[in-house]
């Protein structure tokens, strides 16, 4: 039964947080935006003490739940594992646990944290990593069915569903998705949690505190007949039937055993039966490596700045190039480059739910796939708040519509050469429409010719005028980012 249950609670989940990964009209985040934001990481990030300190109770309590029931990532691991037990039962064997390689990826991880590495970390992050698949790979094909399903409908006089662009945000993370699903994918069909108990930083951390849980599966020694079921069947591959002895560090609580045995030797409890030490493992010395690392998850939460590239919009602009800005443009509420940097996961949420297609991921290393704003699309609506309000990991600040309307992201800069003004044609494209009234046409005394003037301070860097610049290949006027946000 305690199978049973936690499979459907991690059936619920996992639909769940796909479905708002996939969600592209913003409507589901009112209902399940908070499966994002109990998500370990980015909880941490968000500095969500509450959420934080329940995730770690729930672990002392009964075990690495939260890998089986409420990462995605983990409950993705478990379906390729189902499959693979479909094509081959009882391919599992106990192995000792790769101690050394969990604390050098723990180790690793955190160090390039700590230097601002932030996008080749958040490469193995769970939540993170399952978010670039979902909203990749998956939501693509969602639309599609969308629009085949607009296309059936409109015919039938019904406008229940609309059509809506599919286009690919980023080649460089449609390769990254498509690479960690699939490398994920073929570990767990042959070899069950092997990713989740060799790199993911998450389980690392979980496993120090499962080993002190309070609730856990135990062998009784008595009623044992020696089978090897158990380890035969645990994805895990933590039962050792030879010893009767479970490594609780990568256990995850999935209750397959004590479903799979049939002498009902295994039971969960609040004893551990002869020892929690598995055979060959240091416990002690584990206990002070997992404290110094996990120590230096919380330190690595101070990072460095960093910079991104992105793309994204509304309406196509055929042959319009992306300038080269010197500090990319960071979401309205996000506060800046530093606060962003430090606190993005890159789950791609934010670039999924965004309308006007504004934001996009980076391809820069020290940044990679944390978006940015870019305007070749459409432009960041004054009225439309929906990255701050679907972002998990505090990266963007919940902020309304009057709060946006004060915040400066950036500052229009002209390029007076590119503009048809210098060339004697009418064009008063960018301040008719600039939203903040910052763009005026005034004639310049020295040429005669009309030119555009920037009110850098009324600017808010919305993007508008460089969306709207009919100017080819390269605007005449494009937004440059601040370092830290303004009030205006």
């Amino acid at each position: 039964m305690l199978r049973k249950i936690r499979i459907a609670l991690a059936a619920l989940f996992f639909a769940a947080i796909t479905l708002l990964l996939l969600d592209f009209t913003g409507v589901l985040h009112t209902y399940l935006g908070w499966m994002a934001k109990v998500q370990l990481l980015p909880a941490v990030l968000a500095i969500n003490v509450g959420v934080v300190v329940a995730l770690l109770a729930l672990t002392l309590l009964v075990g690495r739940v939260y890998c089986s029931v409420i990462c995605p990532m983990g409950v993705m691991q478990d379906i390729f594992s189902w499959m693979g037990g479909k094509a081959k039962k009882n391919r599992f064997h106990y192995t000792k646990g790769h101690t050394v390689l969990r604390i050098a990826a723990l180790v690793v991880f955190v160090l390039l944290m700590v230097f601002g590495l932030n996008g080749v970390a958040i490469l193995v992050a769970p939540y993170s990593a399952y978010g670039r698949i979902a909203t990749n790979l998956f939501q693509p094909v969602y639309m599609w069915l969308n629009n085949l399903c607009a296309f059936f409908a409109q015919r039938a006089d019904s406008y229940l569903f609309y059509p809506v662009d599919v286009w690919v945000k980023s080649g460089v993370v449609l390769a990254v998705a498509a690479i960690t699903f699939v490398v994920i994918g073929v570990l767990s069909f042959r070899w069950g949690r092997l990713w989740c108990n060799t790199i993911c930083p998450v389980g690392t951390v979980l496993g120090f505190f499962a080993k002190f849980s309070w609730l856990k599966p135990h062998i009784n020694d008595s009623k044992c007949i020696g089978c090897g079921k158990c380890a035969k069947q645990c994805k895990s591959q933590c039962i050792n039937p030879e010893t009767h002895q479970i490594d609780y560090s990568r256990c995850v609580a999935c209750m397959d055993c004590l479903e799979n045995c049939s002498v009902k030797a295994i039971t969960l409890g609040s004893k551990c039966g002869k020892s929690s030490k598995v055979e060959g493992e240091a416990v002690n010395t584990d206990r002070r490596k997992f404290m110094v690392t996990t120590a230096a998850v919380g330190a690595a939460m101070a990072v460095k700045a960093q910079e991104t590239k992105v793309d994204g919009g509304l309406a196509v602009l055929e042959g319009k190039q992306l300038p080269e800005r010197q500090v990319p443009v960071k979401p309205f509420g996000s506060q800046g480059l530093k606060h962003f940097s430090n606190h993005c996961t890159a789950c791609q949420l934010c670039v999924a739910e965004c309308p006007e297609k504004v934001l996009r991921p980076s391809s820069k290393l020290s940044t990679m796939m944390q978006p940015e704003m870019v305007f070749d699309k459409g432009f960041c609506r004054p009225d439309c708040t929906r990255c701050s309000e679907v972002c998990p990991a505090g990266a963007i600040k919940k902020i309304d519509a009057a709060q946006k309307s004060a915040i400066s992201v950036g500052h229009a800069v002209t390029v007076s050469h590119n503009c048809l003004l210098s060339q004697g044609v009418s064009c008063t494209s960018c301040s008719r429409h600039c939203p903040a009234g910052a763009i005026t046409i005034v004639e310049d005394a020295s040429t005669g010719h009309n030119v555009v003037a920037v009110n850098e301070q009324q600017c808010i860097g919305c993007g508008a005028c460089e969306h709207f610049c009919p100017v080819r290949p390269f605007s005449a006027i494009y937004v440059e980012g601040r370092e830290v946000h303004l009030s205006v």
